[in-house]
């Protein structure tokens, strides 16, 4: 069994190495750390190994675990779906980047909420590339402009780049037809200067890290033992 949070990090770390040499030597890779299945003494274990960027899902457990590890300098992120009513309380956490923009009214509140706030956050638009209905984000054909309109009319929001989750299903030609999706959107946002593509999660960062991801979102295979 592969147990002690060094052990899994090296691993990873290894596994994403292998798959970078392969595809784009001069990428550099971001992992944020998912925590949400995990208490505040996991988190403080994995950032004495190393790890510095973990991921919330909720809002109220990112403030629980902000205030649990005050003293550590973490950048925290926010991943999941944020509803219009936490909004104000995910602001007054600062977190680093928000992955999870999902529309233009999403945007919009946000944007509304930052500027009362005299805010600026940093956020990634999501992308449904695999067409999933039990999935937000913007559909791939109308993600161009939807970015673009965010972009020009959203003062308060310094859009990074896209992110998107794989499709759900276990044919690997599919899954990676949707990172390709997603890919081939970022790499039309240069004009921007977009630099983030946050796609692939513990079951398929390898997979993306060979489309073009330069941010993972790994969590269980982190903090959970494995074979």
């Amino acid at each position: 069994m592969i147990n002690t949070y060094e052990e899994k990090f090296d691993k990873i770390l290894k596994n994403i190495e292998k798959v970078r040499l392969t595809v784009n030597q001069h990428q550099i890779i971001k992992i944020v750390a998912i925590s949400k299945s995990v208490d505040s003494n996991s988190i403080k274990q994995m950032y004495n190994v190393g790890q510095r960027a973990f991921g919330e899902n909720r809002v109220q457990d990112l403030k629980q675990k902000v205030q649990d590890l005050n003293e550590l300098p973490i950048e925290w992120h926010f991943v999941g779906r944020l509803q219009t009513n936490k909004i104000n309380a995910l602001l007054d956490l600062k977190p680093t980047l928000i992955h999870s923009i999902s529309s233009l009214d999403l945007a919009n509140e946000i944007n509304k909420r930052a500027e009362k706030k005299g805010l600026v956050v940093d956020g990634l638009l999501q992308i449904n590339s695999a067409y999933e209905k039990q999935k937000a984000g913007v559909m791939p054909e109308n993600a161009l402009e939807t970015y673009d309109e965010i972009y020009s009319k959203c003062k308060n929001i310094n859009l990074k780049g896209v992110m998107s989750i794989g499709a759900h299903c276990e044919d690997k030609e599919t899954i990676k037809k949707s990172f390709q999706t997603t890919y081939k959107i970022f790499e039309n946002l240069s004009k921007y200067e977009a630099k983030i593509c946050s796609m692939g999660m513990s079951s398929d960062y390898e997979l993306a890290v060979e489309c073009g991801s330069n941010m993972l979102r790994i969590g269980s295979v982190l903090f959970k033992d494995t074979p």
